[in-house]
């Protein structure tokens, strides 16, 4: 008899991670091992030019640890390959850098329990806690960011690009198997997609610290994301 599935595949796409990887793999692995359902962790290296796949390969020594290295495609390509490929009933899309704690992913399966398709984490909905903030000027920026993703393609979603979000497996075959775009503005083509084809989606508030070392550019992506909402638009019209 084939083994069942995992319950939730852990998708951590990483690019030059080799630092972090370490603390982040022992946290998520800690959690897991801790809860009476079964889980995987699929790290997707995204051609780092660093230890990220060997740290990957040492620490995940006779765990349920897995590791893609398709090359260098962004972090949007990363988490196609991850979602595309990993086995659990549930996937998260879980940062390299833990910013959401992974012990958050309960309240977000509970919602997909509920029967929500996706479950996203939320650092802007009543009851979620931001530990460290931003400095000033990227929490104003992404809020205005915000105002015109949800003008643009996505209203009613308040944050959309917390990098923890859930989806049942099913869902996220039919989502990122469409997906276009593959840099920084992938989470909101991803929406996108389910809400075009009729995908539930909950906003789940987390608890949230702004962590350094962000691969971010405020000028460069923000520049990107405003030409990738035109590009959504055109790709997935209403």
């Amino acid at each position: 008899m084939p083994a069942s599935p995992p319950r939730l595949s852990v998708i951590i796409p990483a690019y030059n991670e080799a630092a972090r990887l370490p603390t982040t793999l022992e946290r998520v692995w800690d959690f897991l091992q801790a809860q009476p359902w079964t889980s995987e962790i699929m790290v997707v290296d995204d051609g780092s030019q660093d230890a990220t796949g060997a740290v990957t390969r040492r620490f995940g020594e006779g765990k349920a640890v897995r590791l893609l290295q398709p090359g260098h495609q962004g972090k949007g390509g990363a988490v196609r390959e991850g979602m595309l490929k990993a086995e659990g009933d549930a996937l998260l899309l879980c940062d390299a850098d833990l910013a959401t704690p992974i012990e958050d992913v309960t309240p977000l399966l509970a919602a997909l329990d509920a029967g929500a398709d996706i479950a996203i984490g939320s650092r802007a909905v009543r009851g979620s806690v931001l530990h460290v903030r931003q400095p000033l000027y990227r929490e104003l920026m992404g809020r205005a960011g915000n105002l015109l993703i949800q003008a643009a393609v996505l209203p009613g979603l308040h944050d959309t690009q917390c990098g923890f979000k859930l989806f049942h497996r099913a869902v996220a075959r039919e989502v990122f198997s469409r997906l276009e775009l593959t840099g920084m503005s992938f989470d909101i083509e991803a929406l996108t997609i389910a809400r075009r084809l009729s995908y539930s989606i909950v906003e789940v508030p987390v608890h949230w610290s702004h962590q350094p070392g962000s691969k971010l550019r405020l000028v460069r992506d923000y520049g990107g994301a405003l030409r990738d909402l035109v590009r959504i638009r055109r790709l997935h019209p209403p």
